[in-house]
């Protein structure tokens, strides 16, 4: 088996990959995350997710490199990470009463072969309508100031949801495990 490698500093990535129990290390790709201009939200996450695989290639010429990256969209709006308690906030109450689309692009890269696989797999998530007191008190509680859409599904913004749908919650969190374990399989890893 070819080591894994994920292509990302995230934290919530790595708890979602170590489900799978596979030994793996991580790196911080460092590549450039602008949107292209014009470029589509589904097109922006399929490039930077094999961006980022392919920025730990040369460090990593024997692997199976995973990326991935995330996008929140609004209507026609890409929200990007607020950063801070205000930008949060405004993020939280456009999304009151209405649905956000989720769209994590992710790639698997062998590095061996250079041969690639890369999707990207939607979420919707459905806000309650909310206030700005339960949004305040919301973001006081758990401060998800690193996250696309300004909320931790996997925490206590499971509670700004009036419904979610989608083919795999995990990647709302960032890392869709069901595609990926798709792609390991194609790549000749066993699971379980």
């Amino acid at each position: 088996m070819l080591p894994l490698v994920l292509a990302s500093s995230s934290p919530y990535r790595r708890e979602l990959l170590e489900r799978l129990r596979l030994p793996f290390t991580w790196a911080a790709p460092a590549i450039d995350e602008s949107r292209q201009i014009d470029e589509p939200a589904e097109q922006l996450v399929r490039r930077l997710a094999l961006e980022k695989a392919r920025a730990l290639a040369s460090q990593n010429p024997n692997h199976l490199i995973i990326g991935s990256d995330q996008v929140a969209v609004l209507g026609e709006q890409i929200l990007g990470k607020p950063h801070d308690f205000e930008r949060a906030r405004n993020q939280l109450l456009a999304a009151s009463g209405t649905s956000v689309s989720f769209l994590t692009g992710l790639a698997l890269l062998n590095s061996a072969t250079g041969h690639y696989h890369v999707d990207c797999v939607p979420f919707t998530v459905h806000f309650r309508e909310l206030d700005a007191e339960c949004i305040g008190r919301y973001l006081e509680a758990e401060q998800p100031y690193d996250c696309a859409g300004s909320f931790k599904a996997e925490g206590l913004g499971v509670s700004l949801f009036r419904a979610t749908e989608g083919p795999d919650a995990t990647s709302l969190v960032g890392l869709p495990l069901i595609r990926l374990v798709d792609m390991l399989l194609a790549e000749g890893i066993q699971i379980p």
